[in-house]
């Protein structure tokens, strides 16, 4: 693990440390503006498209899932490509696919007869919520294709929790890359126990390496977002902002964040498997330091409505009982999950569309939503709880 004791001071323009840590006073209200950063970094604003219009040569996919957030643009996008694609899943879904997509149904636990005595030329693993699963799928296809592509998590990773324990710490620079250490097996666990998400991460990519030694790809992602994100967890601000009026943005503007858009994760997968790239990455955007402040104003760019973000302290916002990541998604303050390292995955390929677009069309898919389910928003706090804590902060400040 690397000596992060550090990375809790930036440098000013005239080369003098100096701490990221904003005074009361500092927070008050500041409009939304367009911040020159989201636009910066070398890969920032490049349509994958546009930069793989070459036709690779095409291979047989098997996709275990394919259906669920990150799984039909993977299938459309590998279909335009070229490729022959089989997805497997238990057919429960009502997702619409092209009518080239082969469909194999039977379930990861108990039933992979629709998967014996055939091959393809690469596997994209991207629904294992179960190591076991992961287990019996590399069993059987160990020797059915050449390359095995496991999407993890970056909750492989021994990082720390979604609290307040890092409040104070403004991430520089990234702590956290691909040698960072996983999650260890608890004292007493035995193959076979149950796993929480993060464990299950870790085994699964082992099982992986173990099972197709030098043909295994591990992408870990970080916040996967965009259009289809049925979890809300960054839809929020797009929703929020773009409802206008007074909004509440959360602690230091300079707090590191991190998401990458589903398409640009999903398309830089599916070119993994055309170039038979090899080895573990991290499926994280955009490819530079992207901080809450410019995410937020990023964001405002797009959004129809006045708004006005105001600031308001970490201490503060503990104080009143409010939650980083639950009551406000997309932010844990100074937790290294939203700051690790991304330079191995841009030269492997990896693209990112701008921010601005991600926002739009994740607002425009939003709008397509049954009324029940934006009204039950899985993250993000109510208006009510908003304005609440608004009016005490304002209290305060005297």
């Amino acid at each position: 693990m690397k000596d992060d004791t550090s990375i809790q001071t930036g440098l000013s323009l005239e080369g003098k440390a100096m701490t990221m840590i904003p005074t009361r006073r500092d927070f008050l209200k500041t409009a939304g503006a367009v911040s020159a950063g989201f636009a910066l970094g070398s890969t920032a604003g490049c349509s994958p498209s546009a930069q793989f219009e070459s036709s690779p040569t095409s291979k047989r996919l098997l996709i275990l899932g394919g259906t669920g957030f990150i799984g039909p643009h993977m299938v459309r996008y590998a279909l335009d490509r070229g490729h022959e694609v089989s997805i497997f899943t238990r057919g429960r879904s009502d997702t619409e696919l092209p009518s080239e997509v082969e469909h194999l149904i039977g379930d990861r636990n108990d039933n992979h007869t629709a998967l014996e005595g055939r091959t393809w030329d690469v596997i994209l693993d991207n629904n294992a919520r179960d190591y076991r699963w992961v287990q019996k799928s590399t069993e059987l296809l160990k020797d059915a294709a050449e390359h095995y592509i496991f999407i993890s998590s970056i909750s492989a990773y021994e990082i720390g929790g979604f609290g307040w324990q890092f409040k104070d710490r403004v991430l520089m620079d990234p702590i956290v890359d691909e040698d960072f250490q996983r999650r260890p097996l608890p004292e007493g666990w035995n193959n076979g126990d149950e796993a929480p998400y993060g464990l299950t991460k870790t085994l699964c990519e082992d099982i992986a390496h173990a099972a197709f030694p030098g043909r295994t790809t591990v992408v870990r992602p970080g916040l996967i977002v965009g259009p289809g994100d049925p979890t809300d967890r960054f839809t929020y601000w797009p929703v929020r902002i773009d409802e206008g009026g007074e909004v509440l943005a959360p602690g230091n503007p300079q707090h590191a964040n991190q998401i990458i858009d589903q398409r640009d994760l999903t398309e830089w997968v599916v070119r993994l498997a055309e170039n038979g790239t090899m080895g573990d990455f991290h499926g994280v955007g955009p490819g530079y330091r992207l901080s809450m402040g410019e995410m937020l104003d990023a964001i405002g760019t797009v959004a129809e409505n006045p708004f006005e973000l105001t600031w308001v302290l970490e201490d503060f916002l503990e104080a009143q009982g409010v939650s980083p990541w639950s009551d406000l998604p997309a932010w844990v303050p100074g937790n290294a999950s939203f700051f690790v390292t991304f330079e191995k995955s841009v030269a492997a390929g990896l693209t990112f569309r701008p921010l601005p677009v991600t926002v739009q069309d994740t607002l425009e898919w939003d709008k397509t939503r049954p009324a029940e389910e934006r009204a039950n928003r899985g993250f993000g706090w109510s208006r009510e709880r908003e304005r609440a804590v608004l009016d005490a902060w304002h209290a305060s400040l005297g």
